[in-house]
């Protein structure tokens, strides 16, 4: 079991990183993480904040080299940048500033704290935002897809970090689609990416390995995708992948959501990729998460995990958080009811207007069912947070539902609601109406809640190892996806009916 714990003031000393999206936040050794640029309330940052992990500590490190064009010392201002830790030195590539696409290239020596502008040989990728890389043993960097202003990319590059010299990786054979805002992360000789947003606009979640990457091994280079068993994480992109022992954990990132419009979906769940059983598996939360966000970064510090930043869609976080096991000294602050995290920067709605603007994926403000009622005029209320467990005949659109079903052909509620949960046991998909689904998903977690929690000290819907019920933490029906709904009428006809609760 693992513990989300909002870090306070004497959990460290000196001034934190302020509110920030889009940063780079890596280790160095076991002793320090750097976090540098993002973006917040429309402005791109170059500062450096550094967390010394044994003195607990947070300073900001006076740099001395090489300047930018704007004459201050290290990188330009920038977000959605590259950033990959080999030894002391912390290696920076592209990124964006403005509706510019960078493609500069720098290091960062934190043994002195000074930054050189490198100027680099042989294939040099073209300016990107949105690409992700991962360190290859102690000397390489390898760099996958992006977003050059104009297409996504799905190119492949490989940096000699000694003789500063870029190679294209020719890669033969099935290739991922072009993507940016996915996730890269080695693992033995492999690169593992993860998700994006891909041609089209559409959201990825796809897994896929790059052999070839290690000279030693003489492999020609390679995709294979993988299709790995158990609760695997659903499409997304800004998520993090930080590698803890002998698992991968996968936090948070966005998706979309809607029917006939598309919105975005945030997420903070958490889904580990086990690496000894290569299976997908969902992490044992035991309080509440941080609120959901994406283009955040998570970092390894021993046996924990530290969360800063994000970005939700409106609000740009200046929050920070830990992930911890249960036996952390830490995890004793955690009471029954956690206060709930207010961001503390509310005026980022912009960058949100700018990411989906290069994408070119038609938004609207409210949710998808909202829209519909607009569109089609039927009524479809929804709820902002997940309601209470409720009985059948406390819930007032399961009455209104059934009884229109049924219509004067019973005489009581118990008849027609009975009568309802047959209509679902026996529908097709495609005949569940949009009002049906509010109440539908609502008795789909009663039923549940009842035969599985109520009368036993069972485990959680959805962790258990033969039984799977992945829409029960579904706060909404906002949240359900077009091909989500046949998902949960089919999971919906396996469970056993009740009596209803009086």
């Amino acid at each position: 079991m693992h513990y989300w714990v909002r870090a306070t003031s004497s959990d460290f000393a000196g001034t934190p990183p302020q509110p920030r999206s889009g940063h780079s936040a890596v280790s160095i050794g076991k002793s320090k993480v750097v976090v540098f640029g993002g973006l917040v309330d429309k402005k791109f940052l170059s500062d450096i904040a550094v967390y010394d992990t044994e003195a607990k500590l947070w300073f900001k490190p006076e740099c001395t080299g090489s300047g930018s064009d704007d004459g201050l010392v290290g990188p330009s201002p920038r977000a959605f940048h590259v950033a990959v830790a080999i030894d002391c030195h912390m290696f920076i590539f592209g990124g964006r500033s403005g509706g510019k696409r960078l493609g500069d290239f720098w290091v960062l020596d934190t043994d002195i704290w000074q930054w050189s502008e490198l100027t680099s040989f042989g294939d040099l990728p073209s300016p990107r935002d949105f690409a992700a890389a991962a360190a290859v043993g102690n000397r390489k960097i390898v760099m996958f897809g992006g977003w050059d202003g104009k297409k996504w990319l799905s190119d492949v590059y490989v940096l000699d970090t000694i003789s500063l010299e870029w190679t294209e990786l020719s890669v033969s054979g099935t290739l991922p689609h072009p993507r940016c805002g996915h996730s890269a992360t080695m693992v033995e000789k492999r690169l593992l990416v993860y998700g994006g947003r891909g041609g089209g606009g559409p959201i990825m979640g796809d897994l896929w390995a790059l052999k070839g990457l290690i000279d030693e091994e003489n492999e020609a280079p390679g995709w294979t995708q993988l299709k790995l068993p158990g609760q695997a994480p659903s499409p997304r992109c800004g998520h993090t992948v930080a590698s803890g022992g002998h698992y991968l954990l996968m936090f948070g990132g966005h998706g979309t959501g809607g029917w006939l419009s598309r919105y975005d979906i945030y997420y903070n769940d958490c889904i580990i990729l086990d690496r000894v059983s290569a299976q997908w598996k969902r992490l044992p939360i035991g309080n509440e998460p941080p609120p959901a966000r994406a283009y955040h970064s998570m970092t390894v510090i021993g046996s924990r995990y530290l969360l800063i930043g994000g970005f939700d869609g409106k609000s740009t976080y200046g929050d920070r958080w830990w992930l911890v096991p249960q036996d952390d000294p830490i995890a004793k602050r955690i009471t029954a009811s956690p206060p709930r995290n207010i961001p503390e920067s509310r005026d980022a709605a912009p960058l949100n207007d700018d990411f989906q603007q290069q994408f070119k994926e038609s938004q609207v403000e409210k949710f998808p069912f909202v829209e519909l009622q607009r569109r089609l005029q039927v009524s479809v209320p929804v709820s902002n947070s997940r309601l209470p467990i409720v009985s059948e005949l406390e819930d007032k659109e399961l009455l209104e539902v059934a009884s229109r079903l049924i219509g004067g052909k019973v005489s009581t509620s118990d008849k027609a609601i009975e009568a309802l949960r047959e209509h679902w046991k026996t529908s097709d998909p495609n005949l569940v109406k949009l009002k049906e689904l509010g109440p539908l998903l609502r008795d789909y977690q009663r039923l549940i809640f009842r035969h599985y929690l109520s009368a036993s000290d069972a485990a959680e819907p959805g962790f258990g190892e033969q039984v799977m019920h992945q829409f029960y933490h579904v706060k909404n029906v906002s949240q359900l996806r077009m091909d989500d709904v046949p998902k949960l009428l089919a999971e919906y006809k396996l469970l056993p009916v009740m009596s209803i609760d009086k």
